[in-house]
């Protein structure tokens, strides 16, 4: 009779202890991801105004020409727009602030009116804007018809105009949008100091859940890890290996 000691158990003991390591990496990487989301959103409600706006900072922008355009803000709100009519999401609010306060107008329009508004108009589009560092692209555009004043057209959604700093609310809809911003008598010459908003209710319930979420799946993972690199079981004193008897000749 010939004896043989399987090593198929073996095999298998150590592809499971790999499985559970890969695994157990794969999920500490996920956890973390999820443990950075829910700070962050922590920290986005302390950044917060009162009125429970995220700002950026104000900055300045200016043209030598009648009007500053933003290109086009393309807002697609397909699978969202059941969620983002809720009074407390969607909402945008623009600051804008001339110089010596200085009247100005702010408004906001579907792309193709501005377009066809500033049609033979010099005007200054504005895109890639980067905030930290500040830096805009500014894309003069040749034109000299003199506009007429925008408070005069009924192109906008939302406008603000007046002495000093103003304040543009927006309700966000589909579609393709410009900003606009103005000297109320449409004359060349644009400068001013602009923030934008957005207010974005439920952060802290976001953040506490998201980093629950991400610590229990770390200590799952942490548990995975542990039962993946730990020693296979050393066999006590009196165990047997497996035997195979030999066939009979």
């Amino acid at each position: 009779m010939t004896q043989n000691k399987t090593q198929g158990p073996k095999k298998r003991s150590t592809g499971a202890r790999i499985a559970l390591i890969v695994t157990g990496a794969i999920t500490s990487l996920l956890a973390v991801g999820l443990i950075g989301l829910g700070a962050f959103a922590l920290w986005g409600e302390n950044q917060k105004d009162e009125e429970g706006y995220l700002n950026t900072g104000s900055h300045r922008f200016t043209a030598s020409t009648h009007a500053l355009a933003t290109e086009n803000l393309e807002m697609d709100l397909d699978g969202v727009s059941g969620l983002v009519s809720s009074p407390d999401l969607g909402q945008v609010r623009l600051q804008v602030a001339p110089q010596s306060g200085e009247p100005v107008f702010a408004g906001i329009a579907r792309t193709a009116d501005v377009t066809s508004y500033l049609d033979g108009v010099a005007h200054t589009r504005v895109s890639d804007v980067e905030y930290e560092p500040f830096e805009a692209d500014y894309s003069p555009q040749r034109g000299e018809r003199k506009p007429a004043p925008p408070s005069a057209e009924r192109i906008w959604a939302a406008s603000a105009e007046g002495a000093g700093s103003q304040t543009l609310n927006w309700k966000v809809r589909d579609g393709d949008w410009s900003v606009v911003v103005m000297n109320p008598d449409g004359s060349r010459g644009v400068q001013a100091d602009v923030s934008a908003g957005a207010k974005v209710p439920y952060l802290t319930s976001i953040g506490w859940g998201v980093l629950g979420g991400g610590t229990a799946l770390l200590l799952a993972a942490i548990v995975l890890v542990v039962f993946g690199v730990r020693a296979p079981r050393p066999r006590r004193s009196g165990e047997q290996a497996t035997v195979v008897p030999a066939s009979a000749s």
